[in-house]
């Protein structure tokens, strides 16, 4: 049974949304713009904002999803932590579109308000406090993939949540070391820099 949870993480965080979305209102592939990765920054720009926000919770729901039923059938902590991880891992590396998928972050985010809605605020602050300082957002996400469970930890938050945001953060970190060397003009829409 524990086995199926971690398979139900990586299909659900596989489902590339954005892919599909921009598919069907613009009949395009959302990596072949901007970043090039399947994102909610992508998808607003190829679709318009309101897709990019129906992206975006979805992207949070298939990362809540297989947490919170983990969490809630299972109990045992390692199942709840890889599910966790796996959603993420299934939404960077997705089996639906070659493996190429997107950044992470909001499933990450959906499977952190799974099992502790105060550190999903914190992990949120945490990121948005390192893209002013660093003024990068793929560096500032490696920080903040990091930094996740030390914070937590410091914070005396260091149950089932914990873990989670280690595992999310672990896999956050190592998939935007891919952009780390980008150039930006507006940082929260990804956009590179005209020479």
């Amino acid at each position: 049974m524990n086995i199926l949870f971690l398979l139900l993480g990586y299909i659900l965080g596989s489902l590339p949304f954005s892919i599909w979305v921009t598919r069907y209102v613009k009949n395009v592939d959302v990596r072949d713009s901007g970043s090039g990765h399947a994102t909610t920054t992508n998808t607003i720009r190829q679709a318009g904002f309101g897709w990019g926000a129906l992206v975006l919770l979805l992207d949070i729901a298939k990362g809540f999803l297989p947490t919170y039923l983990a969490a809630r059938f299972s109990g045992e902590t390692w199942v709840i932590a890889l599910t966790a991880t796996l959603a993420v891992v299934g939404h960077c590396w997705t089996i639906f579109a070659g493996f190429r998928g997107g950044m992470g972050l909001a499933t990450a985010g959906g499977s952190i308000l799974a099992v502790n809605p105060l550190a999903f605020l914190i992990c949120l602050g945490l990121l948005i406090l390192l893209v002013l300082v660093v003024r990068h957002s793929a560096r500032a996400s490696v920080f903040a993939g990091i930094l996740i469970a030390p914070v937590l930890w410091v914070l005396n938050i260091r149950d089932i949540t914990f873990w989670v945001g280690l595992g999310a953060g672990v896999v956050i970190a190592i998939r935007f070391l891919i952009d780390w060397n980008r150039k930006y003009r507006e940082l929260w829409l990804d956009r590179e820099k005209k020479e």
